[in-house]
């Protein structure tokens, strides 16, 4: 007994050094009754998380959870350096693409694997299991008396004719920091020239730059913004279900729609590739559930198949890594710096 409790505390100390050079922005520990352990990177909040962890564990309790939540970016980092998580969830596609694409990933098929289609999944090493739109959230006072923008054009509009009710009051994305931001600001970019004349009236506005779509969403309704520009709606829909009030307004833009989908892989360092399986498993029964239910990251289901061009999800596969070649990278940031911060 003192040998095996000697090697579950060797254990969970070659996982807190692995963790201890991340900038952790929440952790949470699911004790279970054995001595196998869980260990969870994840970019999904605790606050949004937690419903499902507890009925994963309510389902497995001998199985410890360990749940470290990161940024996208910070996320990526360490899976690249070998930290020792036997799951990563993140809401940047990209990056766990890449991940994949160069080796970090280990292989893992299922009954309930097989039950994902094409786009969501691939070659059995990346698995979405949610479809999440970006959206824009409003103070409804701070556009008192203001056309509410429906497309990006509108949105310029709005901002460029009002500068005086929008001066450091629009907040965005660091893309130089945030994975989810720049996926969300190439694909933009990609999608529409209105992207960058939009980066170019927020830059005349002193903008704030965020690392995540909760800070924004909770400055929005605090009244320090006046607008937050795509963030995520999952996050957005259960932040505000409480605002009675109608003090914040949610607005999916009819031009086109950005819609990300959360991924899951078990990387190569991964040490109980069993347990990281059936958490796998489990999310995407949750994902291919057939209603919203009460979790508030939404089924994969929620796809707009059939909406249109620019309303379905962003596919898995290589061309996410165009913007991540080092010289498009540097070529996209230096064009966003030049819109973004203007002097």
């Amino acid at each position: 007994m003192r040998f095996a409790c000697l090697a579950v505390g060797l254990s969970l100390w070659a996982t807190f050094a692995a963790a201890a050079e991340l900038e952790v922005e929440e952790h949470r520990r699911y004790e279970g009754t054995g001595a196998r352990v869980l260990n969870i990177l994840s970019t999904a909040d605790l606050e949004v998380f937690d419903p499902f962890l507890r009925a994963f564990h309510s389902e497995n309790p001998g199985l410890t959870l360990d749940y470290t939540v990161v940024s996208s970016t910070e996320l990526h980092r360490a899976i690249l350096e070998g930290a020792a998580f036997d799951v990563a969830l993140s809401s940047a596609m990209d990056l766990q693409f890449q991940l994949v694409n160069d080796g970090f990933a280990q292989s893992y098929q299922s009954s309930t694997t097989g039950l994902l289609p094409d786009w969501a999944r691939w070659r059995d090493r990346i698995f979405a299991f949610t479809s999440e739109p970006a959206v824009v959230v409003i103070s409804t006072e701070r556009f008192a008396g203001l056309p509410v923008p429906t497309t990006r054009q509108e949105l310029i509009a709005v901002l460029r004719d009002n500068p005086g009710r929008f001066q450091g009051a629009v907040g965005t994305y660091d893309v130089r920091d945030s994975g989810l931001g720049y996926l969300f600001a190439t694909q933009d970019a990609r999608a529409t020239d209105a992207y960058w004349r939009l980066a170019e009236v927020m830059g005349r506005l002193s903008p704030r730059l965020y690392c995540c779509s909760g800070q924004m969403i909770d400055d929005v309704t605090e009244g320090r913004l006046a607008l937050a520009y795509n963030v995520l709606g999952s996050y957005a829909a259960d932040r505000l279900a409480g605002d009675s009030g109608g003090r914040v307004q949610i607005l999916r833009m009819t031009d086109f729609t950005n819609v990300i989908l959360r991924t899951a892989i078990i990387p190569k360092t991964a040490r109980d590739v069993q347990a990281a399986g059936a958490l796998i498993d489990a999310l995407l029964v949750t994902g291919l559930r057939e209603s919203p239910g009460d979790w508030p990251l939404p089924p994969l289901r929620e796809t707009l198949e059939g909406a249109g061009v620019g309303f379905g999800p962003i596919r898995l596969g290589p061309a996410l890594m165009v913007y991540l070649d080092p010289l498009n990278r540097r070529a996209f940031l230096d064009e966003w710096e030049n819109a973004i911060e203007q002097r």
